[in-house]
C-alpha cells in the first residue's frame, strides 16, 4: 500500500467484551430508573410500614412500578439481543470518547509527520499543532524580493493596525486578523509579492491608565511615588510580557505576518520617524503652539482627543458618583439650574440657566440676541457678579443665542466651553480659567480656591440661594463627557498645547481620493470620510503623560526678555538636542539662553499615523521603502476612519508626496449576541484563544481577577458569563473561529457574535476533515494523479456537474474577494463542500468505484475527486489556513508537483475547460427528482427498500434519468430501485406521486403501509387546490390584450405554471382513482 494512503488508515483496536457488557447493563439500569434520573418513589410494603398513601397516590405509585418492570424487560431483552459486532461497535465509541489529550511531539519548527494515522475525528489542537512554527521556520511569511521590484499591481501590501500592548487581543482584534490575512494569503497564492507587517502600539494613554491602575490594585503606590524613570521602566516591563502574548495569540490565529520586519510605535526606527514628522511639520508651518480649550481628565491629569471621549446620555436629573470622590457621594447631572444676575446700576435682574451652576464662577459675558426685544435697553450694559468683583458685559450674538430657548439670555464662560470659547473669540471676551490641573479652583474663584469642582457645584447653588437670586432647578436631558480610560467627568479648560492645522493636509486628502488615487469601502464610510474631512479641526497633540514620544520641542529662555510659554515663536525643535541649541542660538541672537524640553509627550495617533510607512524605514531612503511604499491596503475597524486612517493619509501625502495605500476598507463592529458594545464590566469580553482551545465556566470568572475590575464588577461581570455561557465556551479552533468571522462580514456596521455560530463551522471543519479522510479511501494504492486537472473528456454526467459546479464556486470565491464580500465568498466555499461535494459528488461516485464498476469508470471517477480535493481545499486555505495544510499534504501530489505547502500553492482560477452547462442542467434536474423522491418518500415514512418510478414523456428524458438510477439510488438513504417508465400503465398499483414538471412525475411504492381512505381524502384535498390554482392561472392568461401588456418573461413562467398545475391535476385524479381501486 502506498505511503500516503497510511496516513488515513486509523490504527486497528481490540475493544474487550467485557466493556459491551459492562455498557448494555449501564443502559438497562438507567432505563430502569424514573426520568430524570431520580429514584423511584418508596412503595408500601404488604405490613404497611413507610408512609401511608391516599388511594390515588397509591394507585399512581402502582403505575409507575409496573412502568419501570416493563422498561427494565425491555432493556434486558435489548441487551441480549444486540449483536456482538453492535456491542463492539458501542463499546468503541465509549473509548473514542476517552482518547487521550493531545501532545504535540514535532520539534519546533519542523514539518509535521504526516504519514501518521489521522486522528479518529477532527481535532483543531491536534490539527493545527506545529503548522505555523513550520510555516515561519520555512520563510513563507517573508516575501522573496528580485532585483527588479515587482510592479505595484504583482504586490499585495498591507500594514496590520498595531494592536496596543494594554492587554490580550479581544475578537474584534480576531476579525481584523481574518480578513485581512484571508486577503493575504489569496493574494500570495495567485502569485503575487505579499508582504504583511506585524507589530504594536504603545498606546499612551491606555497603556499608562492600565498600569498605574495595576500598580495602584497591586501595592497602593502611584506613579508619583515611583518617580518618572522607575515608573517607565514598570511599563516598558509590561509592555514586553503583553506584547509577547500578543504575538501569541497572532500566531495562533494563523496570521501570515513577516515577523521580521516586526515594529513597535516607540522602538528606536520608530522613534526617529516621530521626531522627524514633529520637526518637519513645525518647520512648514502646519504645527503651532496655542492656548486652547482641551479635553481635560482630571483623573489622569492629561489632554484627551475626541477618541477617547464617550458620551453618557442623561434623560433627566440623576444622581451619579465620580471618580476622586467618596464613592457614597453623589452629585447631579441632567440638570438645568436657573438664577439671576443683577444689573450693575439698577434693580433689574437677568435671569440666565446653566447644566453647570460652577462655571459661573469663570463668566465674562451675557449674550442675548440683537433682535430680542426683551433685552433692547441693555445692550452694551454691565451684570454684577454676585460673589467677585467683576462686571460683566452684556453682548449681542445671534449664532449662540436662540430667542426661543429659556430666557433668551445665555452665561458665556470662554475658558471652560467649546460654544462659549467661540463667543469669546468673536467679541475678544476675557478668558478666565478657574481650574487647576488636579481639579480644584484656583484665585480666580475667589471664596472657592481649593475647593474641588463638585463641591463647588452644590456649594455655589446653596450660595445662590443664599443672595436670593437662585430661580430654579429643572430636568434637562443631555448627554455628559466621561473619559473611557478611567470613568471621569471631561472637564474643558484652556492650555498652551502643541496643534496640527489640520485643514491643508485635509483639503490635499480630499483632492487626491477625489482624483481616484484612494478608494473607501463600504459606501457608508466613503461618505463619513468625505464628511469629517470637509469639516476637520485642528488636532491637539499635546499629552500630559510619562509614557510615550516626548515632543522635541524647547522652550527658550532669553536673558531679560519675556518668554510666553504659549508662544511658538519662543519654541524651537530639534531632531538632536544639539540641531535645538543651534537654532535656539539664533533665536536669542548673542544674548544668554537656557533651553527646556517640553515635559508632554505626544498623541499616540500622532506616531501611529506614520505606520504605512515607518514600518518601511522613513524617514531612510531604505530599499523596502523603496519596494513597497505606498502600501496597497489599509483594512481596520470603521470607528477609528478619522482618528487614525485619516490621519495616516494627511501625513503620507504631506511627508512622502504619496498617498499611503490605495485602498481603505472598514469591517464591522464586533458586539455580543444582544447587540452590546463588548465591555469587561459587562463581562462579554471574548479572548480569541478561548474560542480555539474552549474555555469552562469557572476560569471564565477567574480571568476577570486578573484585570482591573473592583469586586462588585468583577461580580457582574460573572453575572452576565453565566447568562451567556452556562457551559463555558466551546472548544472551536482557529479555523472556525476565522471562517466564521469572514461569514459575518458581509458590509454592515456592526455584528452580533454568537459563540454558537462559531461552533457551527466547528462542525464544518468537521465534515471537511471527514469527508477527505473517507474520500482518500476511495483513492486506492494504484492511483495517480493526471498532471493536470483539464478534464479528459471521458467524465460520466455527475463529474461533469461536480466540476462545473467546483470552477463556478472558484469564479464566485474569486470575483467576491476582489470585491471584499467576506460573506459571499465563505458561503460559496461552504456551500461546494457541503451540499455539492459532500452531499452529492462523494456519495454518488460510490458505485462508481465499487467492485462492479469498470476500471475506466472508477479511475476518472478518482481523478475528478482528487481534483475536488485539490481544489476544494486551496479554496478555503485564506478562511482556514490550518485544515486545509493539515489535509492538503496528505494528498498525493501531481506527477513533477513539488509544491511544499498549501499556502504558497497556486489559487483555483476560473477554467472554460470545466464548464459543462448541459451537465449542469440535466444533473440538476435529476437531482431535483431525487429530492422531490426523497421528500416523497418521507412524508409516508419510509425508511428502507424505497422504490422510486419515475415517469417520462420524450427519449431524452428517459435516457437521462436511466443513466442516472444508480446515482438516484445512491444518494436515497434507504433505496432500493429507481426505473424509468414512460406509461401510467408500467406503474404499479399503490403508489404515491407527485409532479416535478409539466413531462416528469416521481412515484414511489407504498402499498400496504398506507391507510387507503386517508390517502383519497388527501388527494382529493390537493387535488381541489391544484384546481383553483389552475383557474386563477387560465383567468390571467385569458384577459383582453393579455398578450400586449404582459411582457414575454412573465408569459412564459405563467404557461409553465399552467403546464405543471395540469400535470398535477391528471396525477391526482389517477392517484384517487388508484387508491380506490386497491380498496
Amino acid at each position: 500500500m502506498r505511503a500516503w494512503l497510511h496516513r488515513f488508515l486509523p490504527p486497528a483496536t481490540a475493544v474487550p467484551r467485557a466493556t459491551a457488557r459492562n455498557l448494555t447493563t449501564s443502559i438497562a439500569r438507567r432505563m430502569a430508573q424514573t426520568p430524570n434520573d431520580e429514584p423511584a418513589p418508596t412503595v408500601p410494603d404488604e405490613a404497611g410500614s413507610g408512609p401511608a398513601l391516599t388511594k390515588s397516590a397509591a394507585k399512581k405509585q402502582a403505575k409507575m412500578a409496573e412502568k419501570q418492570a416493563k422498561l427494565a424487560a425491555k432493556a434486558t431483552k435489548v441487551a441480549a439481543a444486540t449483536p456482538a459486532g453492535e456491542k463492539k461497535a458501542k463499546a468503541e465509541k465509549a473509548k473514542k470518547e476517552e482518547e487521550p489529550a493531545f501532545v504535540n511531539t514535532t520539534p519546533k519548527g519542523e514539518k509535521k509527520d504526516t504519514t501518521q494515522p489521522m486522528g479518529s475525528g477532527y481535532n483543531p489542537i491536534a490539527v493545527e499543532a506545529a503548522w505555523y512554527d513550520w510555516w515561519e521556520a520555512q520563510g513563507f511569511f517573508t516575501p522573496v524580493v528580485p532585483d527588479t521590484p515587482p510592479a505595484p499591481e504583482d504586490m499585495f501590501v498591507i500594514p496590520a493596525p498595531p494592536p496596543n500592548v494594554t492587554g490580550s487581543l479581544h475578537i474584534g482584534h480576531a476579525l481584523t486578523t481574518a480578513i485581512q490575512d484571508a486577503l493575504v494569503r489569496w493574494y500570495r497564492m495567485r502569485g503575487k509579492t505579499t508582504l504583511f507587517i506585524p507589530g504594536f502600539d504603545h498606546a499612551g494613554i491606555s497603556t499608562q491608565s492600565v498600569v498605574e491602575k495595576r500598580l495602584f490594585k497591586s501595592s497602593g503606590r502611584t506613579r508619583h511615588d515611583l518617580g518618572r524613570e522607575k515608573f517607565l521602566e514598570t511599563v516598558w516591563e509590561w509592555k514586553e510580557d503583553y506584547q509577547g502574548r500578543i504575538a501569541n495569540q497572532l500566531r495562533r490565529l494563523g496570521g501570515s505576518y513577516d515577523w521580521t520586519r516586526s515594529a513597535f510605535t516607540m522602538d528606536e526606527p520608530r522613534y526617529r520617524a516621530v521626531t522627524e514628522n514633529f520637526c518637519r511639520l513645525f518647520e512648514d508651518g502646519i504645527i503651532y503652539r496655542a492656548n486652547r480649550l482641551v479635553n481635560w481628565c482630571v483623573r489622569l491629569n492629561t489632554t484627551l482627543s475626541n477618541l477617547e471621549v464617550d458620551q453618557k446620555q442623561l434623560d433627566g436629573r440623576t444622581f451619579l458618583s465620580v471618580p476622586g470622590y467618596d464613592p457614597k457621594e453623589k452629585f447631579e447631572f441632567g440638570a438645568i439650574t436657573s438664577f439671576a444676575y443683577p444689573i450693575d446700576g439698577s434693580d433689574e435682574k437677568i435671569i440666565v440657566a446653566t447644566t453647570r451652576p460652577e462655571t459661573m464662577l469663570g463668566d465674562t459675558a451675557i449674550a442675548v440676541h440683537p433682535a430680542d426685544p426683551r433685552y433692547t435697553h441693555l445692550h452694551g450694559k454691565f451684570a454684577r457678579h454676585p460673589f467677585l468683583d467683576r462686571r460683566i458685559p452684556i453682548i449681542t450674538d445671534d449664532i449662540v443665542v436662540d430667542m426661543a430657548f429659556g430666557t433668551g439670555a445665555v452665561k458665556i464662560t470662554p475658558a471652560h466651553d467649546p460654544n462659549d470659547y467661540e463667543v469669546g473669540i468673536r467679541h475678544n471676551l476675557e478668558f478666565i480659567n478657574i481650574m487647576n490641573d488636579d481639579g480644584t479652583f484656583n484665585e480666580n474663584a475667589g471664596r472657592w480656591a481649593g475647593v474641588k469642582r463638585f463641591h463647588a457645584r452644590v456649594q455655589v447653588v446653596q450660595a445662590l440661594k443664599d443672595a436670593g437670586l437662585y430661580v430654579e432647578t429643572k430636568d434637562n436631558p443631555m448627554q455628559i463627557p466621561i473619559c473611557n480610560k478611567s470613568g471621569d467627568i471631561i472637564e474643558p479648560i484652556m492650555k498652551p498645547q502643541w496643534w496640527v492645522n489640520s485643514k491643508p493636509l485635509a483639503e490635499e486628502t480630499l483632492k487626491r481620493t477625489r482624483a481616484g488615487e484612494l478608494t473607501v469601502q463600504p459606501k457608508q464610510t466613503e461618505s463619513d470620510w468625505y464628511r469629517w474631512l470637509e469639516g476637520i479641526q485642528d488636532w491637539c497633540i499635546s499629552r500630559q503623560l510619562w509614557w510615550g514620544h516626548r515632543v522635541p520641542a524647547y522652550l527658550v529662555k532669553v536673558k531679560g526678555e519675556k518668554t510666553d510659554n504659549a508662544d511658538s515663536k519662543c519654541w524651537v525643535v530639534g531632531r538632536t538636542p544639539e540641531e535645538a541649541t543651534e537654532r535656539a542660538k539664533k533665536l536669542a541672537a548673542g544674548k544668554p539662553f537656557t533651553l527646556e524640553q517640553d515635559e508632554d509627550v505626544l498623541d499616540t495617533w500622532f506616531s501611529s499615523g506614520l505606520w504605512p510607512f515607518s514600518t518601511l524605514g522613513w524617514p531612510e531612503n531604505t530599499k523596502d521603502y523603496q519596494t513597497f511604499y505606498p502600501t496597497s491596503m489599509l483594512e481596520t475597524g470603521w470607528d477609528i476612519i478619522f482618528f487614525w486612517v485619516a490621519r495616516m493619509v494627511m501625513l503620507g501625502i504631506h511627508l512622502t508626496g504619496k498617498v499611503p495605500f490605495r485602498e481603505v476598507y472598514c469591517h464591522a463592529m464586533i458586539r455580543d449576541a444582544h447587540g452590546r458594545k463588548m465591555s469587561k464590566s459587562l463581562g462579554n469580553v471574548i479572548d480569541p484563544l478561548d474560542v480555539i482551545q474552549g474555555l469552562a465556566l469557572e476560569d471564565l470568572h477567574q480571568k476577570l481577577y486578573e484585570g482591573n475590575l473592583d469586586e462588585k464588577e468583577i461580580q457582574k461581570a460573572k453575572a452576565g458569563q453565566k447568562k451567556d455561557f452556562p457551559k463555558g465556551i466551546p472548544q472551536c479552533g482557529t479555523d472556525a473561529l476565522r471562517f466564521a468571522l469572514c461569514a459575518y462580514s458581509g458590509g454592515g456596521r456592526d455584528i452580533n457574535l454568537e459563540i454558537l455560530r462559531v461552533e457551527g463551522y466547528r462542525k464544518f471543519c468537521n465534515k471537511i476533515f471527514n469527508a477527505t479522510k473517507f474520500a482518500m479511501l476511495k483513492l486506492d494504492e494504484a492511483f495517480v494523479p493526471e498532471p493536470t486537472a483539464k478534464p479528459t473528456g471521458r467524465e460520466s454526467l455527475v463529474e461533469r456537474w461536480i466540476l462545473h459546479k467546483l470552477n463556478a464556486a472558484t469564479a464566485e470565491i474569486n470575483k467576491q474577494l476582489e470585491e471584499r464580500n467576506f460573506m459571499q465568498a465563505t458561503s460559496a466555499a461552504y456551500s461546494f463542500w457541503l451540499y455539492e461535494l459532500c452531499d452529492v459528488y462523494i456519495e454518488a461516485m460510490k458505485p462508481m468505484t465499487d467492485e462492479f464498476a469498470s476500471t475506466e469508470t472508477k479511475v476518472s471517477a478518482q481523478q475528478t475527486l482528487y481534483t475536488c480535493l485539490d481544489h476544494g481545499l486551496r479554496l478555503l486555505h485564506p478562511f482556514m489556513p490550518f485544515v486545509t495544510e493539515e489535509l492538503w499534504q496528505r494528498l498525493p501530489r501531481r506527477p513533477n508537483d513539488t509544491t511544499p505547502s498549501i499556502m504558497i500553492s497556486h489559487y483555483p482560477q476560473h477554467d472554460t475547460a470545466m464548464v459543462f452547462e448541459d451537465a449542469e442542467r440535466d444533473f440538476d434536474l435529476v437531482f431535483s427528482a431525487l429530492k422531490t423522491g426523497r421528500s416523497l418518500a418521507a412524508s409516508y415514512s419510509l425508511q428502507n427498500d424505497i422504490q422510486f418510478f419515475i415517469r417520462v414523456q420524450s427519449d431524452n428524458e428517459a435516457a437521462l434519468f436511466e443513466s442516472q438510477a444508480s446515482t438516484i439510488v445512491a444518494l436515497t438513504k434507504g433505496g432500493k430501485s429507481a426505473k424509468v417508465v414512460k406509461e401510467l400503465s408500467e406503474i404499479p398499483e399503490g403508489c404515491g406521486s407527485t409532479v416535478l414538471t409539466p413531462t416528469i412525475t416521481i412515484f414511489v411504492l407504498v402499498r400496504g403501509q398506507v391507510d387507503l381512505d386517508v390517502e383519497i381524502a388527501k388527494a382529493d384535498k390537493k387535488l381541489q387546490l391544484a384546481l383553483m390554482n389552475l383557474e386563477k392561472i387560465r383567468k390571467v392568461e385569458s384577459q383582453p390584450d393579455y398578450e400586449n401588456i404582459i411582457s414575454a418573461d412573465v408569459r412564459l413562467l405563467n404557461e409553465d405554471k399552467r403546464k405543471t398545475l395540469e400535470a398535477e391535476v391528471e396525477n391526482l385524479r389517477n392517484s384517487k382513482d388508484m387508491f380506490a381501486k386497491l380498496k
